[in-house]
């Protein structure tokens, strides 16, 4: 480092700035300051440049910060007035944190067109040092009210070897130490609240001091509203349309039936596919989902069920009024034409009594005029459809 002086300034009475060497004359890097007299405190602060993704498949987010970190190591305090900037490889040469970011998956420090580090020394041995760095943090989500959920990140600051009689952290401006996140402009998120707090982590081999920096994500929710929620609603009311559809037209109720039931299976498929498949979570859209496709199922059988109300009608016309006589008639003289049901009946009198029983259960579930069924139901699953709506937002969105 001979060939790195700094010049000396000109002016008279102004004093000149140290040399490099003689900063760093007799210092062992492999020494924390204050080695012999107390823990050494650092404070942090932190500007998140961008959060560029967030994923709920593999529950973490990917953002670009840059970490700035402040001490006091009286080995390098010189005279003069004036901070003194370093390249940012000469950090090799000095004492720095062993700061690591505890739920990072994977990180790295930008190196365009240099490595993004920044070392600068004040006069009373302040150093200032400074990194640009993308990591990707795990983050813990609970999707059981997705899409109206909210979520709470963090971002952990530890220290790897030094413990707290060694080393303590602080943020330098309290909750003012993150800036950044408030101008973000998120895809999917809103930035509601952030804070910071001061912890311990508790291992095995110590206690370590430890930073933590919360933020709240609220989703937003109109896009699945444009995206999920209105075609099923509209699915929905289109297949009440097979209620004002004379029952003779087969055809026309039975495809707008299958149409409507294929649409939304496709519709629940399209929704699960940028969520995990294999997790405990029942979101608060599969259960919208599965209720609209409950109704349009639902109004698929009412079809199924006036119809057949509707033949088993004109077949029961045909029949003479004496219906439930006639036929006990016929079986009587059907088992007495047989010896052995003659003496099975003569010897059972209740088979006659469980005979008139079905009977009348079959002319209670008569029903008499099943044009009716479509009346019920044009106004009994727009109703129910309302009422489900009404509890499923306030419970969601309140509770």
């Amino acid at each position: 480092f001979r060939s790195m002086q700094i010049p000396e300034a000109e002016g008279k009475g102004e004093i000149l700035p140290p040399t490099i060497q003689k900063i760093i004359k007799g210092y062992n890097k492999y020494l924390r300051p204050f080695f012999d007299n107390g823990p050494v405190s650092v404070g942090m602060s932190l500007d998140i440049a961008s959060i560029d993704t967030i994923s709920e498949i593999n529950m973490d987010y990917t953002a670009t910060i840059f970490l700035r970190q402040r001490w006091t190591d009286e080995r390098l305090c010189f005279d003069g007035n004036k901070s003194l900037s370093l390249d940012g490889r000469l950090v090799e040469m000095l004492w720095v944190p062993d700061t690591f970011i505890v739920d990072s998956k994977k990180s790295f420090l930008h190196d365009v067109t240099v490595e993004n580090r920044l070392i600068r020394i004040y006069p009373n041995g302040t150093v200032l040092y400074a990194l640009r760095i993308t990591t990707t943090v795990a983050c813990s989500m609970d999707l059981t009210k997705y899409p109206m959920d909210k979520q709470i990140c963090t971002l952990q600051l530890e220290s790897w070897g030094y413990n707290i009689n060694d080393v303590m952290f602080y943020w330098t401006r309290g909750n003012d130490s993150v800036r950044g996140l408030d101008a973000l402009q998120l895809a999917q998120y809103t930035v509601e609240d952030h804070f910071t707090s001061v912890s311990e982590a508790v291992y095995e081999t110590g206690r370590y001091p430890k930073l933590v920096f919360h933020f709240e994500l609220k989703r937003n929710i109109l896009y699945f509203i444009l995206e999920t929620y209105v075609p099923s609603i509209l699915l929905v009311v289109l297949s009440w349309v097979s209620f004002w559809i004379s029952q003779s037209s087969v055809p026309a109720r039975i495809c707008i039936g299958v149409t409507t039931v294929l649409t939304m299976t496709t519709l629940m498929m399209g929704a699960r596919t940028s969520l995990p498949n294999a997790n405990c979570f029942i979101k608060a859209i599969d259960v919208y989902l599965g209720i609209c496709f409950s109704f349009i199922f639902g109004a698929l059988l009412e079809y199924a069920v006036a119809h057949f109300c509707t033949l088993h009608r004109l077949s029961s016309k045909e029949l003479p009024k004496n219906f439930q006589e006639t036929l006990c008639l016929e079986l009587k003289l059907q088992l007495m034409s047989n010896p052995v049901s003659s003496e099975s009946v003569t010897e059972n009198p209740l088979t006659s009594k469980v005979m008139k029983r079905l009977f009348c259960i079959f002319d209670c579930l008569h029903v008499k005029n099943p044009y009716h069924i479509d009346n019920y139901a044009r106004f009994s699953f727009p109703l129910s459809f309302i009422i489900i709506n009404v509890f499923y937002w306030v419970y969601y969105l309140y509770f």
